[in-house]
């Protein structure tokens, strides 16, 4: 049979099917805010930012009397700055190949690229997460080796009144194959399953669990080893000074003390408890058994002549009773400060999470003007660019592909962060 030329689109329609298959994390998401960017406003476009509501929340009464709440509703805001693409190049001749075997040869190695990408940065969102279990007060990393240890991230979630279903997890290969090794008797056939990037070792407790290469590495500042305080009594706000801060229920400054006379970092992804502050149910308000974590969202550091140090912080710290109340009571002065990990030890973030509680959306690229011959594809939500430009030199033809995307945060109650240590704080 005669060999056919081959066609952007053609070449497009290969490389959108082969990029939703390679991705990971990316595919567990929400994704429904795509349809937001595609929307036309008084025939208009609405642009690359998109304003999502926060949930809202309430509380329920005891009494036959009617206590009408009113309805609080924060916002997010989502843009779609994210910008990633691969570039390669085709002989005349490669052009003539069956599809499948430029598939094969060139598409593919470059989709996985570019779909390691689109999940690096929906992962890189781990530092917007504050429930951190299984992590080490000091020293190494350990992987997640036990039914029990994954169990953890699962619970936490429970008590976060998070909902059972659309529950996923991704893994770093360490813990992914000391979860499984430990898993053998049950998950054997599961487990022998090949994936051609990821590896699925099934669904565990409810949570369909993932490899991947590119889950994220946090590394703890020089402040994790200070003895932390609480600068100031009375660091706590309302909710309807935070709704419209990034994520739920809201950011706070807190002021810290205690961390000497040298110059410490306090990274963004710094997860710490206060003592005394204990976490609340979302839904039921009632006080849980362990302290609140905070995670740190803006890189810090101490300053040397007073050893204080401002840190940028969700969830918010509303104690007030009520539908919005995040903590148990607000820090006492001076209050012990435990910061999660080892100075300057690094830890893999693994997490366990629901399907809402980050989004992902991917956004067509505009058809320049200036361009001879542009393809766009989508397919399942996703949306990828060809533009092809020739050298007549040397009969060459270079390609790139281009994806835009934006990433959120919506709900982080709805996510943990797993390590295989002795979860000490």
């Amino acid at each position: 049979m005669a060999n056919t030329i081959l066609n952007p689109s053609i070449i497009a329609k290969a490389a959108v099917r082969i990029l939703d298959n390679e991705l990971v994390m990316a595919n567990r998401v929400y994704r429904s805010y795509e349809e937001e960017f595609e929307k036309k406003v008084n025939g208009y476009d609405v642009g690359d930012t998109i304003t999502i509501r926060k949930p809202n929340q309430f509380t329920v009464r005891s009494v036959i009397t009617a206590s009408v709440q009113d309805e609080t509703e924060g916002k997010l805001t989502m843009v779609a700055n994210n910008i990633r693409g691969v570039d390669f190049s085709f002989t005349s001749q490669q052009l003539t190949l069956n599809i499948s075997e430029l598939a094969e040869r060139v598409i593919k190695p470059a989709m996985v690229q570019l779909a390691n990408a689109v999940d690096a940065a929906v992962m890189a969102e781990f530092f917007r997460i504050p429930n951190w279990v299984g992590q080490p007060a000091t020293g190494a990393e350990a992987p997640i080796d036990s039914f029990v240890k994954f169990a953890r991230g699962t619970e936490r979630l429970d008590q976060y009144a998070c909902p059972q279903d659309d529950r996923s997890a991704v893994l770093s290969p360490e813990s992914n194959w000391a979860l499984a090794g430990s898993q053998t008797a049950l998950f054997l056939q599961s487990v022998g399953q090949p994936a051609y990037r990821t590896g699925e070792i099934g669904t565990i407790g409810g949570v369909k669990t993932y490899m991947s290469q590119g889950v994220p590495t946090f590394t703890a500042g020089t402040g994790a080893d200070a003895a932390a305080q609480i600068d100031g009594a009375g660091q706590s706000v309302t909710y309807a000074t935070v709704k419209d801060t990034e994520s739920v229920p809201g950011t706070q400054v807190l002021n810290l003390k205690g961390f000497g006379a040298s110059v410490l970092t306090i990274p963004k992804g710094t997860v710490f408890t206060i003592a005394g502050v204990f976490a609340v149910n979302p839904v039921t308000k009632a006080v849980l058994p362990f302290l609140q974590h905070f995670t740190v969202l803006v890189d810090a550091n101490s300053v040397v002549t007073t050893g204080l140090a401002a840190v940028t912080i969700t969830p918010a710290i509303i104690s007030a009773a009520g539908a919005f109340q995040s903590v148990s009571a607000a820090p006492a002065d001076s209050a012990n400060v435990v910061i999660a990990g080892g100075a300057s030890v690094a830890y893999r973030q693994n997490m366990i999470f629901h399907k809402n509680a980050f989004a992902l959306a991917m956004v067509p690229l505009t058809k320049p003007a200036g361009a001879v011959t542009v393809a766009r594809e989508s397919y399942k939500g996703l949306s990828v660019r060809l533009i092809p430009y020739y050298d007549g030199l040397t009969d060459v033809s270079n390609w790139r592909c281009d994806v835009l995307f934006a990433v959120k945060t919506v709900d982080p109650r709805l996510a943990v962060r797993v390590t295989g240590g002795a979860s000490t704080i």
